[in-house]
């Protein structure tokens, strides 16, 4: 009876591998047929995801050219650059006979002793349509102290110093920022800037002074600048004093300091903030006296503070689109797994509607945060897509629960992207570390399927 059993066994897997061997190749290999047809739906979604990466460039290029637009009228990002005393001379020179060939004029240049800088910065926050500009006005003092100029090293022998020629330039790259009379306190006498910079080599926009300076003086001569200045986006000076101290006190919350020197001290809260730096002529690489034949370029050593806006929407947007192919396949294998235990059947034009839902979500997201916080769009764009997508599982498996599945899947993939989001520093070990137990998981779910 045993022998009759096994006989009748042995049948049984024989006919099956009859049949299976009578079935065509695409009904053995359906699974696998239908995992690379995804794979390339996966592939091509990936096209209108770029297509949404070029789209937040294009709104964030909108952006700047809102404020360029409201910079333009109100006054460009300023770096100060003064002051500086211009001392002109000219060499002559002469025939054998002592008749003058040709006089040519140059330049020294002389940087302050001691430069103390006090400044109050008066940021606000204007609208060009839809987007946000941070404009500022200030009330800055220059106040220090310049030695003597000293020729004898830096002029040539012979040479015909133009004493009351002298003149105080100051650099400013926007000039329409001014908001008034920029004031010279100058040895106790007080004097007016003058538009624009008459020589070379100090800056290519700004103010100047003429003097006359007495050349048997041997006392320092004191300044004070008096200046209220407009201005976008960001201030910094140039450390030109030998020894240059600045303070900066601002109701900004949300500065940002940069440039070539960060703050000796700072003091940052939710009602503003104040900092102060010290910088000395041996931590720049220009020197305290030079010829026009030198060429010196302040640019290097120029430190401040942007003022910032506390929500960046496209860069956090842009972020996002870079996960958008994690999404779309966790959504599809989702899906095909839960196909692979039901009787209904999912066509690869519905896996593509869903992967479409996916991408749509990057877009409400950009056209959302344009009118509200990022935080609140990203809730939004959320909810709507996991909403759409349930709803189509529901409708395709005519079941609740792998419809809940399907949510609850992606209610986990938006939440972990908005962890991943709201991080600076941990961004990549939180993004990795939670790339490494999908895979776990997509992995353990995976085993058991017949391909």
């Amino acid at each position: 009876m045993q022998i009759t059993l096994q006989f009748k066994v042995f049948l049984k897997n024989q006919n099956l591998m009859e049949s299976t061997s009578e079935q065509p190749f695409w009904q053995r290999q359906a699974t696998t047929i239908k995992g690379v047809i995804i794979f390339f739906l996966m592939l091509v979604l990936l096209i209108p995801t770029f297509m949404i990466d070029d789209l937040i460039r294009e709104r964030q290029g909108r952006q700047q050219e809102a404020v360029a637009e409201v910079s333009s009228k109100w006054g460009q990002s300023q770096t100060l650059s003064g002051p500086v005393l211009v001392l002109p001379y000219q060499i002559v020179q002469r025939a054998a006979d002592g008749k003058e060939i040709t006089r040519e004029t140059k330049y020294a240049y002389f940087l302050p002793d001691e430069l103390k800088v006090d400044g109050n910065v008066n940021p606000e926050k204007r609208h060009r349509g839809i987007f946000d500009v941070v404009l500022y006005s200030s009330k800055i003092t220059f106040e220090g102290s310049f030695s003597q100029p000293n020729t004898e090293k830096l002029v040539p022998a012979g040479a015909v110093i133009l004493w009351e020629k002298a003149t105080l330039a100051f650099g400013i790259p926007d000039l329409r920022g001014l908001e008034d009379q920029v004031t010279l306190q100058w040895n106790g006498q007080g004097s007016v800037f003058e538009p624009g910079i008459p020589l070379p080599g100090v800056a290519e926009s700004g103010i100047h002074v003429p003097l006359a300076l007495d050349a048997k003086a041997t006392d320092p001569h004191r300044f004070r600048i008096e200046a209220a200045l407009k201005g976008s986006g960001s201030l910094f000076f140039s450390p030109l004093g030998k020894v240059t101290s600045i303070k900066l006190a601002s109701p900004w919350p949300d500065p940002s300091f940069t440039g070539a020197f960060l703050p000796d001290e700072k003091n940052v809260s939710a009602a503003g903030f104040e900092a102060t730096w010290k910088v000395l002529n041996l931590n720049r690489n220009y020197p305290q006296q030079w010829i026009s034949d030198q060429n010196v370029d302040f640019g290097n050593s120029a430190f401040g503070v942007d003022f910032i806006l506390p929500v960046d929407n496209y860069q956090k947007s842009t972020r996002s689109v870079k996960y958008a192919i994690l999404f779309i396949a966790l959504t599809f294998l989702t899906v095909f797994f839960v196909e692979m235990g039901q009787s209904r059947r999912v066509h690869p034009f519905q896996y593509a509607l869903i992967g479409l839902a996916l991408v749509i979500f990057y877009t409400l997201l950009v056209a959302i945060s344009e009118q509200t916080s990022f935080n609140s769009a990203y809730l939004i764009s959320a909810l709507m897509t996991i909403g759409l997508t349930g709803l189509y599982a529901r409708a395709l498996f005519e079941s609740n629960r792998m419809a809940m599945l399907v949510s609850g899947t992606l209610a986990l993939l938006y939440g972990f992207l908005f962890v991943v989001l709201q991080q600076q520093d941990y961004a990549l070990l939180i993004g990795s570390l939670g790339l490494f137990v999908i895979l776990g998981a997509v992995m353990y779910f995976s085993r058991r399927i017949n391909w």
